[in-house]
């Protein structure tokens, strides 16, 4: 501690062991007036020492200035501070000494020259004043009068320094005093006579040791404790360093990265953007700048709603809540430029899932098709003004035929009866070519309107087969029919041609003698649950029934690879079918745009063989 020491008090007491074997004082001799003044002295330089003492908090420092100044105010010619160990040994710490005489700073003791017998006394609070060591009377062994002059030691004084941090026990234990040391003051030159007030003193002094010994170990934890915080803030420093560089890394890395995406993105042709579950833009590339005229920090966190406006914007809802239900949606809409022009676009969207499977938003592809449907409407143009052109010079000439054929107009040689035979199957082929084309023409243009009304899948099944029966008879076949009384909301005419359409193709792909199932049975299908709705406990309110029909043959089966591509244009499993069976390679796409008119789904299961 520091600062003015607290002014002691006039009087010093401290009760004598009367174990004690000091000789009596010579305080008696004294005048008064001098005692007086000598224990003012005293009280003066008590005061210094526990002000020097209170000023370090370093024990080595604190145990050197007593024995220095215990020995300047006792004029004694050697002090020190006997430091008992655990193992009953010891050894002098501190010591002050003059020149001509012995020191002993830091020899070590064995345990015969300290008894543990008297430390317990000592340690009861025993102090002890040997004016003469080889006075009978002062009850020091011999072996002990023999082992302190070889030190040159005639008189001493000793007090012990007892462990602070046990002068006051608790309560449920009996009073013991750990010794810690003895404070000792040697007289070599003769012996002494110790006064009262010099043993009150080197008591009150060897109190102040003790409490320096706890300010020491307090002092110590302290250092340990501060220690032990400062190496833990240390590896704190160091891993909060380490992170925050691994951020910087990390975030360098993701600068890095975004640029080199935007950069990407920036350079495609189209529109790529991220929306989130609240359907608004996240990131949006270049594209939207050059398409719409919205800058892309415009854009950031703006609604899809402001940016296409709210016609466009409702044709878009239904797909952007099928992508958040977590669908891979796409579909083809018109969009108006910021130069007024309008285009026709393909549009995907991609649901994008978090680590716990839940939607956060949609990775939006928008491209420009608007030349591919231009192509288109050249073709279907081209398609359909050729079809006009060709039907009816074809009814013409397919009729003609039929009248060559019946013979009327004369009788044909067996060559001249062939070659009219392939001409009227080649015409009768390309007429259905003809009407094939207008039907697919006329459904993709939406010429044709879907008139659904409630029909009975029996009634469509029974009328499909006896239109069909024809065929089958002629190509050996067997048609078998399954109906069931399931009431549907369809146009009957078209899923009539579909069914037929299917029909025909089961028969021209079987073998004489096989068999050709037509079958339909109803199905209860899960409803897709729209955005911020909960799906309800009871299944029959999130399920719908369909009725399903099925053309079941036992042809030669189709390759996985041609399960689907079958049902585009022209496209069938081998290219001389159309020869051998007289196909168009349009059925099947007719058939799969009447029954997505009708927004059902139409597909096939085979195996090869």
């Amino acid at each position: 501690m520091t600062g003015k020491p607290s002014k002691p008090p006039k009087k010093i007491s401290a009760a004598r062991n009367r174990n004690s074997a000091a000789m009596p004082s010579d305080d008696r001799s004294v005048p008064p007036a001098a005692q007086i003044q000598r224990e003012r002295q005293q009280v003066e330089l008590f005061a210094d020492i526990a002000f020097k003492i209170r000023q370090s908090l370093q024990l080595s420092e604190i145990l050197r200035t007593i024995v220095t100044e215990v020995q300047r105010v006792l004029t004694a010619d050697r002090v020190l501070i006997y430091q008992v160990l655990a193992d009953g040994t010891g050894k002098p710490i501190s010591e002050a000494v003059l020149p001509e005489y012995q020191a002993i700073l830091g020899m070590e003791f064995p345990e015969e020259v300290f008894p543990h017998e008297y430390q317990q006394r000592y340690a009861r609070g025993r102090v002890r004043a040997v004016a003469d060591v080889r006075d009978p009377q002062a009850d020091v062994a011999d072996c002990l009068v023999e082992f302190v002059e070889q030190f040159g030691v005639k008189a001493k004084l000793i007090v012990p320094i007892l462990h602070s941090s046990s002068v006051h026990p608790p309560r449920s234990t009996p009073p013991t005093h750990p010794l810690w040391g003895l404070l000792i003051a040697h007289q070599c030159d003769r012996p002494r006579q110790w006064a009262d007030f010099e043993l009150e003193l080197m008591q009150q002094l060897a109190d102040q040791i003790s409490i320096a010994l706890a300010q020491g170990e307090l002092w110590e934890h302290l250092e340990e404790i501060v220690a032990e915080r400062t190496a833990q803030l240390q590896a704190v420093n160091v891993s909060l360093q380490q992170e925050i560089d691994d951020r910087k890394q990390a975030e360098t890395a993701l600068r890095q990265s975004e640029e080199q995406l935007r950069l990407i993105t920036n350079a495609l042709p189209v529109l790529i953007a991220y929306i989130d579950d609240r359907e608004c833009y996240q990131f949006n590339n270049r594209a939207y700048t050059d398409w719409l005229g919205q800058s892309l920090t415009a854009m950031h966190g703006t609604h899809m709603r402001q940016v296409w406006g709210n016609d466009c914007y409702q044709r878009m809802e239904p797909y952007i809540q099928t992508a958040l239900a977590g669908q891979v949606v796409t579909y083809e809409n018109e969009i108006d430029l910021i130069d007024g022009s309008s285009r026709s676009v393909s549009v995907t969207y991609i649901p994008h899932r978090d680590l716990e499977d839940r939607v956060g938003g949609f990775f939006a592809l928008t491209s420009d098709i608007s030349d591919r449907k231009a192509i288109e409407r050249m073709k279907d143009e081209f398609i359909s003004v050729v079809s006009h052109e060709l039907r009816t010079p074809l009814t013409s000439l397919h009729s003609a035929l039929k009248i060559l054929a019946t013979g009327r107009l004369g009788t044909l040689s067996s060559d001249g009866q062939q070659l009219l035979a392939i001409a009227d199957e080649n015409t009768e082929r390309l007429v259905r070519l003809v009407n094939s084309v207008l039907d697919l023409q006329r459904i993709e243009s939406g010429a044709v309107t879907i008139e659904k009304q409630a029909c009975n899948a029996a009634d469509l099944m029974v009328q499909a087969v006896e239109a069909m029966q024809p065929m089958a008879q002629q190509h050996g076949i067997t048609l078998v029919n399954q109906p069931l009384n399931a009431n549907i909301w369809a146009d009957a005419d078209y899923i009539l041609q579909t069914l037929t359409n299917l029909i025909s193709n089961a028969i021209k792909f079987s073998a004489p003698g096989g068999k050709v199932w037509l079958t339909v049975e109803t199905q209860r299908q899960p409803l897709p649950v729209p955005k911020g709705q909960k799906t309800s406990k009871s299944k029959a309110k999130n399920a719908v029934e369909v009725v399903l029909f099925q053309v079941r043959d036992e042809g030669q089966g189709i390759p996985a690879h041609k399960l689907e591509s079958i049902f585009e244009r022209f496209q069938q499993v081998d290219a001389s079918d159309s020869r051998k069976k007289g196909g168009t390679g349009l059925g099947l796409t007719i058939c799969r745009k009447i029954i997505d008119r009708h927004e059902g789904k139409i597909w096939v299961d085979s195996t090869l063989g």
